[in-house]
């Protein structure tokens, strides 16, 4: 009898470490000898592509088995090709990262055809750091102030990306709220190559954030060539609290409430996976994400390039989107007669 049970245990026992494995196994290794791909919906050389390159520079450490990292653009519709590619067409397996903008969720909150996915089904690992927006005015346009762009003779020319980037949609928010003067050219692949629109002359003026403009034009502010206007914030950023508030300048109840919902642009670098990706493969990205982003190597870089990082882990970014769906529908309407494109 004793011995039928020694048995008996040996098989559980087998069972248990044997059945478990696999799983373990999977769990742990799944990503030995495998490639991650980050994906980033938009042109190379811009803060988010500079972002995106940085991370994958650390990722793999991170990540039991080591898999190669690589990033690839995928430009298009202000990263509208890139959440359609990842929501129908990207296989959930754990080895797809899409780097896009959460100010999409509200572009398919006001029933933006063009966007074919629900922003709650991806799974988030979360986002590296956030956006203060800035408009900047080159010295050709002749505006110093906010005071003198009000009174501007002609709309100034500000570049954008596409409908649901903050490049766009924030400063139709801002001339909504307070009338400012200004034409929105959208169409560029990227904040980088509207910036150089903006070098050239063929534009005034960019409306993106202070870390991406000081990144790019530092040099430019310091010599007057670009001229920091108007912060787009509800409160100065420390480094330009010289230059004014947006806000400071709503004469309505309706003006403030317009220009607080730019703060959800504040945070629009997300990372997500597609749909149905195993819970614990998100789990270990989720992890890897955190740890690449507080890591003392990448904080080092990232300070050499100076690159604000003001991490948020993934449960965060998911809780963010859900709070998009509860708008009333009397705020969404209004968000779509502002920022939707008529035909």
């Amino acid at each position: 009898m004793v011995a039928i049970l020694r048995l008996i245990l040996v098989a559980i026992i087998g069972v248990i470490f044997l059945g478990g494995v696999p799983f373990i196994v999977h769990g742990e290794e799944f990503y030995k000898d495998k490639s991650i791909k980050f994906i980033v919906g938009y042109s190379p050389g811009g803060l988010f592509d500079t972002f995106t390159r940085l991370i994958g520079r650390h990722f793999s450490k991170h990540v039991s088995g080591n898999p190669i990292v690589i990033v690839d653009n995928m430009t298009g519709a202000g990263g509208i090709i890139l959440g359609n590619y990842l929501y129908h067409q990207a296989k959930p397996d754990g080895l797809t990262i899409g780097a896009w903008a959460t100010p999409l969720v509200l572009q398919q909150l006001m029933g933006t055809e063009a966007i074919k996915f629900d922003g709650r089904k991806f799974g988030y690992l979360g986002a590296p750091g956030a956006e203060d927006a800035v408009c900047a005015l080159n010295e050709a346009s002749g505006i110093k102030t906010a005071e003198e762009w009000f009174t501007a003779k002609r709309p100034v020319k500000i570049g954008a990306i596409a409908p649901g980037t903050s490049t766009s949609d924030v400063p139709k928010l801002v001339h909504a709220a307070i009338k400012l003067p200004m034409q929105i050219v959208e169409g560029f692949k990227g904040g980088a190559e509207a910036r150089l629109a903006v070098e050239t002359g063929e534009l005034d003026g960019y409306c993106g954030s202070w870390q991406s403009v000081k990144l790019a034009w530092r040099q430019a502010v310091n010599a007057g060539k670009i001229r920091l206007v108007l912060q787009l914030t509800l409160k100065p950023h420390r480094e330009i609290e010289h230059v004014p508030l947006a806000i400071n300048y709503a004469k309505s109840d309706e003006a403030r409430k317009l220009l607080r919902i730019i703060s959800v642009y504040r945070n629009p670098y997300i990372y997500s996976v597609p749909p149905s990706t195993p819970k614990d493969r998100l789990q270990i990205l989720q992890k890897a994400f955190m740890s690449s982003i507080g890591n003392a190597e990448l904080l080092s870089d990232a300070k050499k390039s100076n690159l604000e990082i003001e991490p948020i882990d993934g449960p965060t970014i998911a809780n963010s989107i859900e709070s998009l769906y509860e708008l009333d529908s009397a705020t969404i309407a209004k968000l779509k007669e502002i920022l939707v494109v008529r035909k």
